[in-house]
């Protein structure tokens, strides 16, 4: 299997010192498009998952409790700096999404952006960010995705294999993966590539039973 979690960490560990130059100009405006459809205010628990080298920190807003985790410590670290420069009060963490070393409903906001698509098994770290979310959290996704409608078909599929082993899966549909955690989409938009890159919201199923 080409998509592992050492390979992961190896090969987001080289990109580390080159990563602000590839994502950075090419992602800006969708990760602002993202992050503006929620509502943060001052004082609430967020994590980034997948933080990377912290290019989400700008459309963030300074006065809440932040906490940063990424498989590789070269991102960790270019995280961590890039936190203080901008003056949040930040922890972050070498850690692995598919088991996260947090509390339970710990989290007012999860921001998940450029991860679901790289990881080898993304319902278990969807299952982590359910359990570590608060009853009434959100959670922000940013991503590349296969339109819910259909499934792929062979050419999809068949270029999937070599994209999934530079870079990131082409394949997989974000409303059965949040379904299947125990999400409600609350919004989903398009915001890269036609409806390629799709920004989605969504919160716990059981903030819906509950209301």
């Amino acid at each position: 299997m080409l998509n592992t979690t050492a390979w992961n960490r190896l090969r987001y560990t080289l990109y580390a010192p080159i990563y602000d130059l590839i994502a950075d100009r090419a992602f800006r405006r969708a990760r602002r498009k993202s992050l503006e459809a929620n509502d943060l205010h001052s004082g609430q628990c967020v994590l980034i998952v997948g933080a990377g080298t912290g290019l989400d920190l700008p459309y963030l807003p300074r006065d809440i409790e932040l906490h940063g985790a990424d498989l590789s410590p070269a991102m960790v670290k270019r995280f961590q700096a890039r936190a203080d420069e901008l003056g949040f009060d930040c922890q972050a963490r070498v850690m692995d999404a598919e088991s996260l070393d947090y509390p339970d409903k710990h989290f007012d906001m999860v921001i998940m952006h450029l991860i679901l698509a790289v990881m080898p098994r993304p319902e278990r770290g969807l299952a982590e960010v359910h359990r570590v979310l608060a009853d009434n959290g959100r959670l922000s996704i940013m991503d590349k995705f296969q339109p819910d409608s259909h499934s792929s078909g062979w050419g999809r599929r068949a270029l999937n294999l070599a994209t999934t082993a530079i870079a990131t899966d082409i394949t997989r549909q974000a409303g059965p993966l949040l379904q299947q955690a125990g999400f409600v989409v609350e919004q989903d938009e398009p915001v890269m590539m036609g409806s390629l890159f799709r920004a989605l919201v969504a919160r716990k199923a059981t903030a819906y039973q509950t209301a």
